[in-house]
């Protein structure tokens, strides 16, 4: 007698079932993930917050990286990093150098506020998971691509987008943001418009 293959509706069901326990780790992950790091979350904490067994999430995600890399993808989708190849689209229009440089400047204050969390807890662990490491290279690899062209009329080299990129940096807005003052608004456009001048 031979065996029947699964019935259709069968297999949509698992792989239903499957996507849901999948969705749940993520969510368990990235709960965990902010509430107390990324590196310092183990899988036997994500397996209870999901409610799954620890070899369930092995199964969807067989180390850290991968794991990682999933909640990236969700993570990134609500903090909406600057992107390399999105800097010009971000100008468009804006004719005056101080127009440009404003625009910088709001559009990186308004990536960290929306990130400030998790760029923290990403900065913390990028030396320890290689997976955070590559989203934060490729956060300053976009926010370069930024500086660069808001700055597009004084020809900006490397050296130049680099300090700037220091000067912007997620550590000085937080900083910033910590005193409570205001200035990022009202300090940053001068000093890019300055570094930019003289390199």
């Amino acid at each position: 007698m031979t065996e029947r293959p699964p019935r259709p509706y069968r297999m949509q069901r698992r792989a239903e079932a499957q996507g849901e326990t999948r969705a749940r780790i993520l969510r368990a992950t990235i709960a965990l993930h902010d509430a107390q790091g990324v590196a310092a979350t183990t899988f036997a904490d994500i397996a209870a917050r999901a409610g799954v067994g620890a070899a369930t999430v092995l199964r969807h995600f067989p180390d850290v990286g991968s794991l990682v890399a999933a909640c990236g993808e969700h993570v990134g989708a609500e903090m909406r990093p600057p992107r390399a190849e999105d800097a010009a689209s971000v100008f468009a229009g804006l004719g005056s150098a101080e127009a440009r440089i404003g625009r910088l400047v709001a559009e990186l204050g308004a990536f960290y506020a929306r990130g400030a969390a998790r760029l923290q807890a990403a900065r913390n662990d990028r030396h320890r998971i290689a997976e955070l490491d590559g989203f934060l290279r490729m956060v300053e690899a976009g926010i370069a691509a930024m500086i660069a062209e808001a700055l597009a009329d004084e020809r900006p080299d490397a050296g130049t987008v680099a300090v700037i990129a220091a000067l912007t940096d997620f550590g000085v807005w937080a900083r910033m943001r910590d005193a409570g003052t205001g200035a990022w608004e009202r300090v940053m456009p001068a000093v890019i418009a300055v570094a930019g001048q003289r390199g």
